[in-house]
């Protein structure tokens, strides 16, 4: 019997044969070591030649257990032995020579270990199906592997090496390309290259990142390694598989320093030669095996300073520094970096300038670069820094760290998607802890001077997160995860007919997200299941760039605190496109249905409103939003806007209504009175352009007042005529008022020149209606085909690209110009008469001022001067009320200070009407007579003169 813990010897011996290929083993003696005398032969061989063949070598197998009672192998086994081989047969066999082959001790639990002694190894078959005595990784050649209690084997005698490594070099400079070739002669497969620092005897996996490219070829295999550094220096190993056995081939790389891996504390140092007793200089350089000679000598032009800057102890230990100079000094325990401070020009301290880091957080942040480049097991190692980024977390203190911490999350989501590995549920609970917490820190003494080093730290986060969240495998899924400022949810779909996706999170405001289930149904024809994954992220919004697309305009935006991405993966692949409906709850005011787009802005990031817009509902006061792709959502409440206030819009359509009922009165009048008031040249051109404004502006009210009946969007034919026509009305309105303003300016200026009516009539028309109609016409022609043209919550211009401009533009012009029209008549009724005394001359001056300001305003459109206030105040919402009540009754002041306070108009009707005499009048400052035929005065006679 085998004795329990007994090596157990294996052997290998040759033979030479002749005759038959019958051979008769006999039981070997006793071993000279005491052994017991159980032994077993097991010879195999190949064919041997015919009797008449010449003597052939054979080599055969022969297993031989021996039990040895003190564990130790005889010196004479371990030397090569010769022993004849009895035959009773008339065939000669010599036992030519005999190696020992593998090293076998068996265990108490049954079970043996079995080790290959020099030259010889397990096959790489019966590698793969029993365990290694020690744990290594796959690709290495097994010396020693674990058989059962009923399992034996023995190693085989290794060929000659199917190959060669070689070098460009030795040692190679930073910064420079480092390549090693695998010269193969034979085939070879399961090929891969390791790395084994020289303070690390595991070594780490090389695979293709930013630094390391792989290629091959049936004569070589070649490894590449870009921009060298001290990173790179060690053991390369090449594991491969040919001729049935692994085979590893290394070769040592040395690579130098380089200038920035060396730490000098300090880097410059300022002293007071008189005064300085003597000052310790520090270098610190990674441990090398390379020898270094460090040497420190003054600059050039070193002197005294007039200026220093005293000596502080404040928080770190600052020297008496040079003016002009910075100070440095090294980072407390624990953390890596250096510390800065300028003595400035007049002998005093600047701020504190510090680049510390933690030295977990940037280790961590250096395997993950690491990793990215090419060294490591992405698979293992991803999911054990997010559980580590979970707990160091807490130790971010400055802007450096959160850096770090930032840099780390976006390096790793690269790593992901780069080596195609998928998260558990447990990796991805740490990385929405992290980022948890990442998003509680505090914005003024780390987010913001972190974005002030780094704008797109906030986008690069939203990224990051976006990817790794979708590389939950599938067994993860459905997953759901809360917390204060994180909600994931997942669900798995069927392949066949998957339903409506529909998530909601008890956000606030709650949010809910729906995917009709047709924009899922082709995602599934090849019968692979669908993931749904729904990240929302509370307070993110506040870290994004202020940066908005060229639908947005210039305009300054608010959000609700809430980003909402949602991603959906089929087959592995992400897929982009598909209708999401997302409800953002009830919203202050009209919000902007918008998406991150991470391309925005040179690569910063900034929200876009394309593919995007918002779904107005009657029965539901929350706001929707439907957008035709999948990326990260949430809405914009522009900070100028005003919120939706139930009042403004009751005086509006109060306002409105009143208008068109004026405007319709005062058509009535002139149709009563017409053909008294026209009498004259001048009476007619101004009461035909009047005449045009109340029908322009009864025509743009009564169109503007109907448009919220009709169903708003860009693909409403009905919308996009009645904001067309309240666009070519308003402009009408206003054109008619200018030519209004113009014929007074005509006449105020050029008294004594007449113009040919028919002439004036024909340049009133143009500036009335064809002047506005280039505009309105331009502008439907230049913003329709991009999709700018129609606002999404009205059908009137889109007030988020230039369209609106087509109608501010000359609307503010007119307004302008009406004004400086005013003041002229203001200017020619204050101007002083010689017929008159001092106290006669300023009372009727004053009336005539009084008169003309109420007359003339509401004709000349000033009133549309103050929606400047409106776009300008950000708070008070008083100037919206009063823009409100003047715009939407300007048809109720044409029809008082234009129709009714015309003396002949009043005249007219009351004869129509009373039947009685007009008194006789002697002057009238109204919109009959403000073409100022020339100054009427009223003596103390009563005498008119003219």
């Amino acid at each position: 019997m085998v004795c329990s813990a007994a090596p157990v010897l294996l052997l290998v011996m040759t033979l030479p044969l002749e005759g038959s290929p019958v051979v008769q083993a006999s039981q070997p003696e006793q071993s000279q070591a005491g052994g017991e005398s159980e032994q077993q032969l097991d010879q195999r061989s190949g064919a041997a030649a015919a009797p008449s063949a010449p003597v052939e070598s054979v080599l055969a197998s022969v297993y031989v257990q021996l039990d040895l009672s003190n564990q130790t192998w005889p010196l004479a086994l371990s030397k090569t032995l010769t022993h004849p081989l009895a035959s009773d047969s008339s065939f000669s066999r010599t036992l030519t020579g005999l190696s020992l082959t593998t090293e076998c001790n068996s265990h108490r639990d049954g079970q043996t270990y079995c080790a290959c002694l020099s030259g010889y190894q397990w096959n790489a078959s019966i590698c793969s199906h029993h365990p290694p005595c020690q744990t290594a990784h796959n690709h290495r050649p097994c010396g020693c592997l674990v058989f059962g209690p009923t399992e034996a084997g023995y190693c085989q005698l290794l060929p000659p090496v199917p190959g060669r490594l070689n070098p460009n070099s030795w040692v190679r400079a930073p910064g420079t390309t480092l390549n090693l070739t695998l010269v193969k002669s034979r085939e070879t497969t399961n090929l891969n290259w390791f790395l084994r620092h020289a303070d690390s005897p595991t070594p780490i996996l090389l695979q293709p990142g930013t630094h390391v490219s792989l290629a091959s070829s049936p004569g070589e295999a070649v490894l590449s390694i870009l921009n060298v550094s001290h990173r790179w220096a060690g053991e390369y190993l090449c594991c491969f598989e040919a001729q049935g056995f692994r085979w590893e081939l290394s070769q040592v790389v040395k690579v130098p320093l380089q200038a920035t891996d060396v730490a000098r504390l300090p880097d410059q140092l300022s002293i007071s030669c008189a005064t300085c007793p003597g000052f310790q200089l520090t270098c610190c350089i990674p441990s090398t095996h390379l020898a270094y000679t460090a040497s420190w000598s003054p600059g050039e032009g070193s002197k005294d300073g007039d200026n220093t800057c005293p000596e502080d102890s404040s928080a770190v230990a600052w020297n008496v520094t040079k003016a002009g100079h910075v100070a440095q000094a090294p980072c407390p325990v624990n953390r890596t970096g250096m510390v800065k401070r300028t003595c400035g020009p007049d002998g005093n301290w600047e701020p504190v300038h510090s680049s510390c880091t933690d030295t977990e957080l940037l280790a961590l942040h250096h395997r993950a670069q690491l990793l990215q480049a090419g060294q490591g097991w992405p698979a293992v190692e991803v999911p054990q820094i997010l559980a580590q980024l979970s707990e160091q977390v807490m130790v971010v203190s400055s802007p450096s760290d959160l850096l770090a911490l930032l840099g780390t999350i976006s390096v790793l989501a690269k790593v992901v998607v780069d080596a195609r590995i998928q998260l558990t549920r447990r990796a991805l609970e740490a990385l929405l802890k992290t980022t948890d917490k990442i998003l509680d820190m505090d914005t003024s003494s780390l987010w913001a001077p972190a974005q002030a080093q780094k704008p797109s730290a906030g986008s690069a986060l939203l990224l990051a997160l976006e990817t790794l969240a979708c590389s939950l495998c599938p067994q993860g899924h459905p997953f759901s995860f809360s917390l204060r400022n994180v909600w994931l949810q997942t669900q798995l779909l069927g392949p066949t007919f998957p339903a409506d996706y529909r998530a909601s999170f008890s956000t606030q405001p709650p949010l809910q997200a729906h995917i009709p289930r047709c924009s899922l149904a082709s995602l599934g024809h090849n019968g692979t299941n669908i993931s749904v994954i729904s990240l929302v992220l509370q307070k993110l919004d506040r870290l994004l760039p202020s940066n908005y697309g060229q639908g947005l305009g210039d305009s300054l935006y608010a959000t609700p605190g809430l980003v909402l991405s949602i991603s959906i993966m089929a087959g592995g692949q992400a897929f982009n496109q598909g209708e999401v409906i997302m409800d953002f709850g009830n919203t202050a005011s009209t919000p902007h249905c918008v998406f991150w787009d991470h391309d925005l802005f040179q690569g910063k990031g900034g929200w876009s409103d394309e593919g995007c817009q918002v779904q107005t509902t009657h029965a539901s006061p929350t706001t929707q939003c439907i957008c035709r792709h999948l990326t990260a959502f949430s809405i914009l409440m522009s900070r100028n806007t005003v919120p939706e206030n139930p009042t403004l819009e009751l005086l509006s359509q109060v306002g409105l209504g009143a208008s068109i009922l004026a405007l319709l009165v005062c058509l009535g009048v002139y149709r009563l009175v017409w053909r008294v008031v026209v009498q004259n040249k001048v009476a007619y051109l101004r009461h035909m352009a009047l005449l045009n404004v109340v029908l322009c502006l009864l025509a743009a009210d009564t169109c503007f007042l109907g448009a919220p009946l009709l169903p708003p969007g860009p693909r409403s034919p009905l919308c996009l005529a009645a904001a067309f026509l309240c666009h070519f009305l308003y402009l009408a309105t206003f054109f008619w008022m200018l030519a209004q303003a113009l014929m007074l300016a005509h006449q105020l200026l050029f008294v004594f020149r007449q113009l040919s009516k028919c002439r004036v009539l024909s340049l009133m028309v143009v500036l009335g209606y064809m002047c506005p109609m280039g505009f309105a016409g331009a502008a439907l022609g230049l913003y329709l085909p991009r999709g700018q043209y129609l606002g999404e919550e009205a059908c009137w211009l889109n007030r988020k690209g230039g369209v609106l401009y087509t109608f501010v533009g000359p609307v503010l012009a007119i307004v302008g110009m009406n004004g400086l029209v005013l003041a002229m008549a203001v200017l020619k009724l204050l101007r002083p008469s010689l017929s008159e005394g001092p106290q006669v001359e300023k009372n009727h001056a004053l009336l005539g001022v009084i008169k003309a300001l109420l007359i003339l305003t509401p004709l000349f459109g000033l009133t549309w001067g103050l929606g400047l206030a409106t776009l300008l105040e950000e708070v008070s919402i008083i100037p919206h009320y009063i823009f409100t009540i003047l715009s939407t009754t300007q048809g109720v002041f044409i029809l008082l200070f234009g129709c009714l306070m015309d003396k002949k108009i009043r005249e007219a009707l009351l004869e129509r009407f009373c039947r009685t005499q007009p008194p006789n009048s002697t002057m009238s400052l109204s919109a009959s007579s403000y073409y100022m035929k020339g100054k009427c005065k009223i003596g103390k006679h009563g005498s008119q003169h003219s």
